[in-house]
């Protein structure tokens, strides 16, 4: 049987105007790396249809511990969610090699 380990998911969706500011962050904060892709939707904001890059969106994904989790998510909450469309949640996660994310 493999052994699991317990990590957090951290998930970004947000304004593609963000994103060298974001990876900017997640160093600094610990994360040691990340995931970006493209995303597309509607929200309370409108639809949101990466037909132009100023009106794209991202999606972020980090996976670390508990502790940096919380730092990524205090700090975007208080940086950027006043101005720019953004939604933040956290997950519980396993994976197979904790390291690589610690």
């Amino acid at each position: 049987m493999m052994i699991m380990h317990d990590v957090v998911l951290v998930t970004i969706i947000t304004e593609a105007v963000l994103e060298h500011s974001l990876i900017e962050d997640i160093g600094r904060l610990g994360g040691r790396g990340y995931t970006i892709t493209n995303a597309r939707g509607k929200g309370h904001r409108g639809v949101r249809d990466a037909g132009w890059s100023t009106d794209s969106n991202i999606r972020v994904e980090v996976l670390c511990d508990a502790k940096i989790a919380d730092a990524i998510a205090e700090h975007l909450t208080k940086t950027y969610y006043a101005d720019y469309a953004m939604t933040l949640y956290l997950s519980e996660v396993k994976v197979l090699r904790p390291k690589k994310f610690a």
